[in-house]
C-alpha cells in the first residue's frame, strides 16, 4: 500500500523523507542516499521543493511489498519552441542505496553502483486542466523496482518490457515500455556509490516488436524524430492513437528493415517456460538423467551457471568482434560485478576470454540427441533467435521461469562456448548449449515458417513479463515468465522434428510447464 502526501511530511514507518528545501543544520538527520538525489531533484526544480510523492506506508525493509521508499512527482514546463510539452515528471527512490546500513543493499563502495546502480523516472503528458499528477505511474514503477528485486536482473538503456495491458489500465495503445537515459537527470555520485536514471517510454505493440526484431536504441531514436511520440524528451502520452509506423510509413522500411538486415536483433535472451530432454541416454538412468528433473524436485543451476548466464544476458558478448560467452568467474556474486553499471553494449574485460577455469566447475556432458519444449509464446521467438541472432554469428538464451535450467543456441562464430560443431549439443548440469551451423539454421526457419506471421508479438528482452498495472509480481505471468504478445495461433501440441541432426521441438500448452515434471 502507498499513500499519497508532500514529500516534507513524516511516513508512518520510516524517518521523514527530507525535503529539498532543508536547513543545512537537519541534512544529516536525513538518509544520505536521499539526500544526494533530492540535491539533483532541487537541481532540476528548485521551485518545488516540496513536490507531491507517492510513499510506500511500510517500507521495504520492515517487510512491505514495495521496495521504492518514495516516489516524487515534479510538473515540468517543457519547450514548446523545441516540441516538448509540458509533463509530469516522475522519479523514484530504493533501487539506489538511500541508507548506507545494509537494510537494504549491501554497501560496496563509494566507486562502484549505489545498490543497483540506478533509479527510473517517468514523463507523463500533462492533460488540459490537470491540476495534479496522476498517481498510477508510481504503481508501474514499483512493478518494474519488485522485478529487479526479486529477480537481480537489472535494467540498462534500450532495454524493452512486454507489459500486455495499457500502461494506466485504459483503452490506450500504449501497453509497453522501452528504457533509456534520463534526458536531464545528471549521474550522481552518492556516499555509497554512483546512482543514473533510466526513463520509462511508453510504447505501442508494433514500437516494441521492432525494438526486439533491432534493437531498443534504434526505435528510442526513431521515437524522438517523432514529436507527437515522445519527441527529443521521450514524453509519454497515454492517448496517443497511431505508432511511429503509421505516422510514417516508410520509417518501417528505411529504417527497421534495413537495420534488422544489417544488425540482427540485439535481444540475446528471455525469461521463458521452456525445458529439454536429452533423448540420448534411458530415463532410469539417475546420473547426469536424460530429463532436467528429477523425481519432483527439478535439478538447479549451480551459482556459477547462474552469474554466466545473466553475464551472458547482461552484456552486449563482443570480444574482438566475435560474440562470445564469458566464462565462469567463481569470484562474481550473485550475478553481479560492482566495478560499473553493467549494460548490454559493453565489452568484457579482454581476460575474460583467457581466464583459467577449474576443471572441476565445469563437468559437461555430450549429448547425442535432444528435445527441446517451448509453450507457444517462446516458440513464437524461434525464428528470431535464429535469423536475428544466429545468422549474424550471435546468440540467444531462454531460461525457464518454471525450473533453473536453460537453453542457450549458439552460432559456429560463438567463441567461450562448449558445445562444439563436432559434439553440437552439451550441458553442463541443466544447461543446454546447441551450436547450429548456418546451413542447418537456413534449414530450421523453412521448416519454421508457421511459426512466423506479420502480426506476430515478441517478448521483452531479458526480463520482464507482465502484470497487472497495479502490482508486478501478484500474477502468475510475472513470475518471471515469458510475455508474448499475439503470437501465431495454432492447434497444440505441435512438433519438429530433423532426425538427421537428433533433434526434436515441441511447442506444448502452458499447463505442461506449470507441472512439476515436463
Amino acid at each position: 500500500m502507498a499513500e499519497l502526501r508532500p514529500s516534507g511530511a513524516p511516513g508512518p514507518a520510516a524517518p521523514p523523507a527530507p525535503g529539498p528545501s532543508a536547513p543545512p543544520a537537519f541534512a544529516s538527520l536525513f538518509p544520505p542516499g536521499l539526500h544526494a538525489i533530492y540535491g539533483e531533484c532541487r537541481r532540476l526544480y528548485p521551485d518545488q521543493p516540496n513536490p507531491l510523492q507517492v510513499t510506500a506506508i511500510v517500507k521495504y525493509w520492515l517487510g512491505g511489498p514495495d521496495p521504492l521508499d518514495y516516489v516524487s512527482m515534479y510538473r515540468n514546463v517543457g519547450s514548446p519552441s523545441a516540441n516538448i510539452p509540458e509533463h509530469w515528471h516522475y522519479i523514484s527512490f530504493g533501487l539506489s542505496d538511500l541508507y548506507g546500513d545494509s537494510r537494504v543493499h549491501e554497501f560496496t563502495g563509494t566507486d562502484g553502483p549505489s545498490g543497483f546502480g540506478f533509479e527510473l523516472t517517468f514523463r507523463l503528458k500533462r492533460e488540459t486542466g490537470e491540476s495534479a499528477p496522476p498517481t498510477w505511474p508510481a504503481e508501474l514503477m514499483q512493478g518494474l523496482a519488485r522485478y529487479v528485486f526479486q529477480s537481480e536482473n537489472t535494467f540498462c538503456s534500450g532495454d524493452h518490457v512486454s507489459w500486455h495491458s495499457p500502461l494506466d489500465n485504459s483503452e490506450s495503445r500504449i501497453q509497453h515500455m522501452l528504457l533509456t537515459e534520463d534526458p536531464q537527470m545528471q549521474p550522481v555520485q552518492t556516499p555509497f556509490g554512483v546512482v543514473t536514471f533510466l526513463q520509462i517510454v511508453g510504447v505501442c505493440t508494433e514500437e516494441l516488436h521492432a525494438a526486439q526484431q533491432w534493437n531498443g536504441q534504434g526505435i528510442l531514436e526513431l521515437l524522438r524524430t517523432v514529436p507527437v511520440a515522445g519527441g527529443p524528451w521521450l514524453i509519454t502520452d497515454m492517448r496517443r492513437g497511431e505508432t511511429i509506423f503509421e505516422i510514417d510509413p516508410h520509417l518501417q522500411q528505411e529504417r527497421v528493415d534495413k537495420g534488422i538486415e544489417t544488425d540482427g536483433s540485439n535481444l540475446s535472451g528471455v525469461s521463458a517456460k521452456c525445458a529439454w530432454d536429452d533423448l540420448s541416454r534411458p530415463p532410469e538412468d539417475d546420473e547426469d538423467s536424460r530429463s532436467i528433473c528429477i523425481g519432483t524436485q527439478p535439478r538447479r543451476l549451480s551459482g556459477k551457471d547462474t552469474e554466466q548466464i545473466r553475464e551472458t544476458l547482461r552484456r552486449g558478448l563482443e570480444i574482438n568482434n566475435k560474440p562470445v560467452l564469458p566464462p565462469i568467474n567463481p569470484q562474481r556474486q550473485n550475478g553481479f560485478t560492482h566495478d560499473r553499471a553493467p549494460s548490454r553494449k559493453d565489452s568484457l574485460e579482454s581476460d575474460s576470454s583467457t581466464a583459467i577455469i577449474p576443471h572441476e566447475l565445469i563437468r559437461t556432458r555430450q549429448l547425442e540427441s535432444v528435445h527441446l519444449k517451448f509453450n507457444q509464446e517462446s516458440g513464437a521467438l524461434i525464428p528470431l533467435c535464429l535469423r536475428g541472432r544466429l545468422l549474424h554469428g550471435r546468440h540467444f538464451t531462454y531460461k525457464s521461469i518454471t525450473g533453473d535450467m536453460a537453453i542457450t543456441f549458439v552460432s559456429t562464430g560463438v567463441e567461450g562456448a562448449f558445445a562444439t560443431e563436432e559434439h553440437p549439443y552439451a550441458a553442463h548440469g541443466p544447461w543446454l548449449q546447441i551450436l547450429l551451423t548456418e546451413e542447418f539454421v537456413e534449414k530450421m526457419l523453412e521448416d519454421l515458417e508457421d511459426l512466423t506471421s506479420p502480426e506476430e508479438g515478441l517478448t521483452s528482452s531479458w526480463k520482464v513479463p507482465s502484470p497487472p498495472p497495479a502490482s508486478y509480481e501478484a500474477a502468475p505471468q510475472w513470475d518471471l515468465s515469458l510475455a508474448g504478445l499475439n503470437a501465431p495461433q495454432f492447434k497444440l501440441p505441435k512438433e519438429y522434428s530433423w532426425p538427421e541432426k537428433k533433434l526434436k521441438v515441441s511447442i506444448l500448452p502452458d499447463v505442461v510447464f506449470d507441472s512439476p515434471l515436463h
